[in-house]
């Protein structure tokens, strides 16, 4: 029997009724008293840690936004970004070299989505803007494109609209709205975490050390004080909101008012973390795919499970809207495998009821069922769509990869021994134990998820530090539980671990906060500002995805590609224009150039003479086994590569022969750059 049932039949016999045991327990559960009231003296301890763990938690975040903020300014020297003389001569105003500096550290990708929120504020009127960015044809050359249908840019219209309503134009440039609004999603996201680890142990000093582990490993939690546009930096501090609301959704004896205004935080989260990402549909199937594992092993509330599946499904469905029925939103597996469970679960009813042999019958049915059905339903979407946007990204993992209840003749000490043996997981901490699994296995293989991983085992191992469950456990096995030893080691361990951290890692933080540096790249602001000076507002321009980006944020002129790796055909295009990096003749290249429309070709010293990476994973080597050319330098090529008949384009345009010359004339260089107009007609 168990022990309630051993005290249950010891009370009857003193004649102590039955309800006053169950009373009894269920107040010791709680820690409440028999009555239902708890005592002054707790009401007033929970109402104290709850203000100074809130408290905590608030400057906890405030502090992290403010330390990436100086970071950042400590690193570019961004609010006064110097400027010599050759510089100011070659700008109109000194304002205009500034700028362009700003702009440029910017990198990659993180200028194209800044350029649009500069263009819904140069626009005359919101409406323009939107229009603007729905009929675009500057950022893709010979073509229109819906910038809010391809790419996840919702967060800068409605950053540039907010800027546009509120007074703060006089006293805050646009820049600066736009990166402290990012900087204050630092502490959102630090909240978030603080608040899940607190959820979980019970005890805000678990969120106390889940902060510091995060501040501490900043290496490898957040690159925000680099790349701040990038989408990860807008939609990570919504994922953690949701994963803080999905722990607090799985605690026990919520009231229906709390659990619905949980399940709205949990919607609403789901919600912006899927407009402003887009690996959000990845993110979420593995958070469906924990919850799945989970809820078959009967370790989750079934019902919470399917309103999970239901927000993951009406966030993901209500984006896809906004995003003009983007079609890689509407082949996702994640849409494919929730419809698939939601149809599995309706026709396979009671599969947790029965015999053990029954129900691993019944599980292995649902999971087979689950699994065709959402092949199935993915495979019809895809055809029904002919979609194909998102087949780099199962390429690129083919290739990381390489292609219950006790029985009534228990006794009490065999309960005893059970609980010296196991760590009983409630639902929450299971939950948040699968989602830490399972993301790490995605960041081993792909770096740039260790953000999401490593930032939620900062949670995790601050809970396993202050948890009553896991010093339980290590103390009945060493047997020397007794609850005092409990409650001083469950406190005492954190907060030694605290210490240590300080010791180490502060010393550390402040010179890094000491260190002041300033941005210098007088070659790429030359070639920008000799862009806008020297070539017309509709010229077409050619050159590296990444180059490009930062050409459309501080020039305005036409593309032809960028860095955006979503869309097949704009891949396709990449291809082409990279092909000034390979062994082609100038016949195939201005050729390939005009038919996107290009009056202009930039090309990188540093990409056509890169010593970076190893031969073979050099942009050059890839062009050259894509062509089937042997590649260049000492070392093995595979037996079907043949010689080129022509030399590489990109090293021997520079030598101004005739054959080159005819189509292409020399415009601008400097160190890093040179510059080729194209001729009109051949």
């Amino acid at each position: 029997m168990k022990v309630i049932d051993i005290m249950t039949t010891i009370r009857h016999r003193k004649g102590i009724k039955v309800t006053e045991v169950a009373e009894d327990h269920l107040a010791q559960e709680k820690n409440v008293k028999p009555d239902g009231k708890v005592g002054s003296g707790e009401k007033l301890w929970k109402r104290l840690s709850l203000t100074v763990g809130g408290t905590v938690a608030i400057s906890l975040g405030l502090l992290t936004s403010v330390y990436v903020a100086t970071l950042h300014e400590n690193d570019l020297w961004f609010s006064n970004i110097k400027e010599d003389f050759g510089m100011i001569q070659s700008c109109s105003r000194v304002h205009s070299c500034k700028e362009v500096e700003r702009e440029i550290s910017f990198r990659t990708e993180c200028g194209l989505y800044y350029s649009y929120y500069k263009e819904m504020l140069q626009a005359t009127s919101i409406q323009q803007g939107l229009h603007g960015l729905i009929y675009d044809n500057k950022t893709e050359s010979l073509r229109t494109i819906n910038v809010l249908e391809r790419m996840n840019v919702y967060q800068e219209v409605f950053l540039s609209i907010l800027y546009r309503i509120l007074p703060i134009q006089k006293y805050l440039e646009p820049v600066y709205f736009y990166i402290y609004t990012l900087f204050g999603l630092q502490a959102l996201y630090v909240i978030a975490l603080y608040v899940t680890s607190w959820l979980l142990s019970g005890t805000w000093l678990s969120g106390l050390l889940a902060a510091f582990w995060y501040i501490t490993n900043r290496i490898d939690t957040t690159r925000v004080e680099f790349t701040i546009p990038l989408r990860e930096n807008w939609a990570l501090p919504f994922f953690a909101v949701q994963i803080a609301a999905i722990t607090y959704l799985f605690r026990s004896h919520l009231r229906p008012l709390h659990e619905k205004l949980t399940l709205l935080a949990v919607f609403i989260s789901t919600f912006l973390f899927s407009l402003t990402w887009q690996f959000n549909q990845f993110m979420m199937l593995m958070q469906a795919l924990v919850l799945f594992i989970l809820d078959c092993l009967d370790m989750l509330p079934t019902a919470k499970v399917t309103w999970l599946y239901i927000i993951q499904l009406t966030g993901i469905l209500l984006v896809c809207v906004l995003q003009f029925f983007n079609s890689m939103i509407l082949g996702s597996l994640l849409i494919s495998f929730n419809v698939s469970v939601l149809l599995a679960r309706t026709v396979q009813k009671n599969m947790k009821m029965g015999c053990l042999l029954n129900r691993l019958g019944k599980l292995f049915f649902h999971v087979l069922m689950v699994l065709c059905l959402t092949l199935l339903v993915n495979n019809f979407i895809k055809k029904i769509l002919n979609l194909e946007s998102d087949e780099h990204i199962f390429k690129f993992l083919k290739a990381k990869f390489g292609f219950g209840a006790t029985s009534g003749s228990a006794n009490v000490q065999s309960t005893d021994k059970m609980e010296i043996c196991t760590i009983v997981l409630k639902p929450g901490a299971a939950y948040n134990l699968m989602h830490t699994v399972l993301f790490g296995c995605l960041a081993l293989s792909t770096m740039r998820m260790k953000y999401l991983w490593t930032s939620h085992m900062c949670v995790f191992a601050s809970f396993g530090l202050c948890s009553t469950e896991v010093w339980g456990f290590v103390l009945k096995s060493v047997r020397l539980y007794t609850p005092q030893r409990l409650c001083v080691i469950r406190y005492l361990v954190p907060i030694i671990t605290l210490l240590y951290l300080s010791y180490k890692f502060c010393p550390g933080m402040m010179d890094e906060l000491s260190e002041l540096r300033e941005f210098y790249d007088p070659d790429t602001v030359e070639l920008m500002n000799w862009i806008k000076s020297n070539t017309p507002k509709k010229a077409v321009i050619a050159g590296s995805m990444q180059l490009l980006a930062g050409v459309k944020l501080c020039t305005g002129r036409i593309l032809t590609n960028h860095p955006h790796y979503e869309d097949k055909s704009l891949r396709e295009r990449t291809k082409q224009v990279y092909q000034v990096y390979a062994k082609r003749s100038p016949e195939d290249v201005y050729s390939i150039l005009r038919s996107f429309g290009t009056n202009y070709v930039i090309l990188e010293d540093s990409i056509c003479y890169e010593r970076r990476h190893s031969r073979g994973c050099r942009l050059r080597d890839l062009l050259d086994i894509a062509n089937g050319h042997v590649m260049d330098g000492l070392g093995e090529n595979e037996p079907d590569l043949k010689a080129s008949l022509y030399p590489r384009f990109c090293e021997e345009i520079k030598k101004n022969l005739s054959s080159y010359s005819m189509y292409f004339t020399r415009v601008f260089q400097n160190k890093t750059f040179h510059v080729y107009k194209l001729a009109k007609h051949k």
